[in-house]
């Protein structure tokens, strides 16, 4: 696919009386247009990368120019499904799918001809799929498809005896951490096929695959085998043997071998339930994990609306916090300032108050913490006491959470650890006065920190806390971010 952007040069000019430079104007645009056009080419072959380790999705241009200025562009299904971007000379990654975030590399050491790949590291079963490698210049675009396959070459097979079955022994083998669906194989000593006994190959969450096979050896029959474990993409395999003696075999009445195999049975039936039921409760939590997921998310989509511009109130703030002129932005300070002791200002909490106060409806604001190692934040109840020692927690008026000794908590009436998987640099606070909640969530990845369920009454106000760093004074600030109301990005002053 190509499209093409006409320009015309300003130095061309046309006058009545010189009908014969527009001709050669014309001539001279075309020129420029036709060599400005390219084509994007990809490898004529699938890619494979292993499971954990890395792609490389090479592009060239053709003929070969410099693609230094152009716009780079490697993207999954929709061309908004941005896996890596290259735009202005520098990497954006703004737009790139969560899933990609820092892991992926433009390899440019070959840019000025043309030349560029894309590293992909920690490769996972769902990357596996089309990716579009996609160029465009000011005047001309282009794009190729790529086919990238993942393997997994899973674990040495595990093989174990369990028990009699049938008159002879059951051997089970196990691997797992494959990718896609791997084989297993029986083999005597000679490297005949042996039909398994039952087999059960399962997806784990993951993406990888573990299988399961088992084999029933019998007394005369063969005593030595192999399970083998293969790869059909990669063609490879995992191989483990075990050698039964003789004297392990069954050598009972019929009426015990009929025992033997009802306890056998019963066995294999109280293992299928538990797994059963084992698998049931996975996929329970699996369906419960999603659903909270789903709704954070929707969440999350329906705070931008409520939006309110935050500032901080002078009046309240501890006298060792320092306010920008804007009041966006507050910190701790070297020293103690001289302030006025009014009834509003927390004399040993260092910390301050929004001016804003919010008697119901819903509100919404973001906060940059960046890189600090220590803040609290949420919203209190106005009519909390300035004055001594404060105790967080929504008995004492206050919904907060807060990061202190590399811990994310909630202050709940005892502390609530949260886990963090991806460390949040904005926080946006969502607060449903008539619901009675008050959401945290990580602006950083969309998910959503922690959500107090309560019962408000008066005006509530922002609480702000921007703690120290780990060197102690001269702390970082905290800064009310602006939140456009329909979501289009943050702004922090």
């Amino acid at each position: 696919m190509r499209g093409k952007v006409p320009s015309f040069s300003p130095g061309c000019t046309v006058s009545s009386a010189l009908p014969g430079y527009l001709a050669l104007c014309l001539a001279l645009q075309a020129h420029r247009l036709a060599s400005a056009q390219f084509t994007v080419t990809g490898p004529d072959h699938p890619i494979t990368a292993y499971v954990g380790g890395e792609a490389v999705l090479p592009c060239h241009l053709s003929p070969r120019m410099s693609a230094e200025s152009m716009e780079l562009r490697w993207f999954r299904s929709q061309f908004s499904a941005v896996v890596h971007l290259y735009r202005d000379g520098q990497d954006q990654y703004g737009e790139q799918m969560p899933e990609y975030q820092g892991r992926t590399e433009l390899l440019k050491d070959d840019i000025t001809n043309g030349s560029v790949s894309l590293r992909i590291r920690d490769i996972r079963p769902s990357d596996a799929g089309q990716y579009t490698c996609y160029f465009q210049s000011s005047v001309s675009y282009e794009k190729a498809l790529l086919e990238l396959e993942v393997a997994g070459l899973g674990s040495a097979p595990a093989i174990s005896v369990e028990g009699h079955q049938d008159g002879g022994i059951r051997i089970v083998c196990r691997s797992s951490g494959w990718f896609p669906e791997p084989e297993v194989l029986w083999r005597d000593l000679q490297g005949q096929l042996l039909p398994s006994a039952s087999e059960n190959i399962s997806q784990e969450a993951n993406g990888l695959f573990q299988a399961e096979a088992a084999i029933v050896l019998t007394e005369g029959s063969n005593q030595k085998v192999s399970c083998c474990v293969r790869n059909p993409r990669l063609n490879q395999e995992r191989q483990s043997e075990i050698s039964i003696a003789e004297l392990f075999f069954p050598r009972v009445n019929p009426g015990m071998v009929a025992l033997g195999v009802i306890l056998a049975l019963l066995a294999v039936l109280i293992a299928l339930a538990s797994y059963y039921i084992w698998r049931q409760h996975r996929a329970k939590a699996a369906h419960l994990a999603e659903k909270e997921k789903l709704q954070a998310e929707l969440r999350w989509r329906m705070t931008p609306p409520y939006a309110v511009d935050v500032t901080l109130d002078p009046d309240t703030a501890h006298p060792y916090l320092v306010l920008s002129e804007d009041r966006k932005r507050v910190r701790l300070g070297d020293t103690r300032q001289d302030l006025p002791d009014n009834p509003e200002r927390f004399d040993r909490c260092v910390c301050v108050l929004g001016t804003e106060g919010f008697p119901g409806g819903r509100r919404y604001w973001e906060v940059e913490v960046g890189e600090k190692t220590s803040w609290a934040l949420g919203v209190c109840r106005e009519s909390v006491s300035r004055k001594g020692k404060v105790t967080y927690s929504p008995g004492n008026g206050y919904w907060a959470v807060w990061l202190r000794d590399g811990k994310y908590e909630a202050l709940t009436s005892c502390s609530t650890i949260l886990p963090v998987s991806i460390r949040p640099s904005r926080v946006g606070i969502f607060l449903d006065y008539e619901a009675g909640e008050v959401s945290f969530y990580n602006v950083t990845d969309r998910s959503q920190l922690f959500t107090f369920t309560d019962t408000f009454s008066g005006t509530l106000r922002p609480y702000f806390c921007p703690g120290v760093n780990a060197g102690g004074k001269n702390a970082a600030p905290l800064i009310i971010c602006t939140v456009p109301a329909q979501a289009g990005g943050n702004l922090c002053p």
